[in-house]
């Protein structure tokens, strides 16, 4: 990107920093859900590492730590999709493509914005887990920005799909934003390994990134070992989701401004 891109790209990501700047219900918004879910997780870890067996402490580590990284990958598909949504909601679509602004760059500041909001709400979820429940997730070493960023690259792959759907079909739609994700928790063995579902299901786990991520948390977690097996398969498979909802997202795009849905998309 050259400087006039850079600008145009940090005006979109200003208006939407703006909307939190004098709105502190939206920040607190970030932070309530993924600390509800550390609290209420880390009860059930706390008491299976109550338990006094080998086990089930493990068990208790490899919960939290799923919780917090899944709520990367939930905060950066919402960050995104939201913000989506309020330019919508704003009913400033239309207005954003009439300006100098172009399709990729306004994908770039949404990105920015659902990174921004994943670290407003896994930050303070990472100082709960470690102040409440001394569960401390950088003891896994470097390996946890490369998990950590392969989850919120799956984020933006998904929130991508979910954008598309909306310019599609509109509000029929939305609902999506919030929802898609918690879907795909069961296939994306968060909690559990991969082995532990039905064989004709384990192929549809390993095709999201996220069970790579979580297998390879498991291995760190557990064994002190890095599964760069698992990790590379995460990274490859999130180029293909990208391209594929990135292709999607145009495609849906140039559709909304055939059919002149970009100013009326929110009715």
């Amino acid at each position: 990107m050259n400087a006039a891109s850079l600008r145009r790209v940090w005006g979109l990501v200003y208006r939407h920093l703006a909307l939190f700047r004098r709105s502190p219900p939206r920040i607190i918004e970030l932070m309530y859900w993924p600390a509800l879910q550390m609290v209420v997780w880390g009860f059930v870890t706390a008491y299976l590492a109550g338990l006094q067996n080998d086990v089930t402490t493990i068990a208790a580590g490899v919960l939290i730590g799923g919780v917090l990284l899944w709520e990367a990958a939930l905060r950066s598909q919402m960050g995104f999709s939201i913000s989506f949504l309020e330019e919508i909601w704003s009913r400033n679509l239309g207005h954003i493509f009439v300006s100098p602004i172009r399709p990729a760059e306004m994908v770039a500041a949404l990105m920015t914005m659902s990174l921004l909001r994943a670290m407003v709400g896994v930050i303070p979820a990472m100082g709960l887990a470690f102040l409440l429940y001394a569960f401390n997730i950088f003891a896994m070493g470097p390996v946890l920005v490369a998990f950590f960023a392969a989850l919120i690259l799956m984020g933006w792959a998904v929130a991508l799909g979910v954008t598309s759907l909306i310019l599609r079909y509109g509000a029929g739609a939305e609902a999506l934003a919030w929802s898609v994700l918690f879907g795909i928790t069961p296939f994306a063995c968060v909690f559990y390994p991969v082995a532990v579902l039905p064989v004709w299901l384990q192929p549809v786990a390993l095709i999201l990134p996220a069970a790579h991520v979580f297998e390879g948390m498991r291995a760190a977690l557990t064994q002190g070992v890095i599964a760069w097996d698992h990790l590379a398969a995460a990274y490859a498979l999130n180029l293909i989701w990208l391209a594929g909802m990135a292709a999607l997202f145009m495609g849906q795009l140039r559709g909304a401004r055939v059919r002149g849905a970009l100013l009326n998309i929110g009715e």
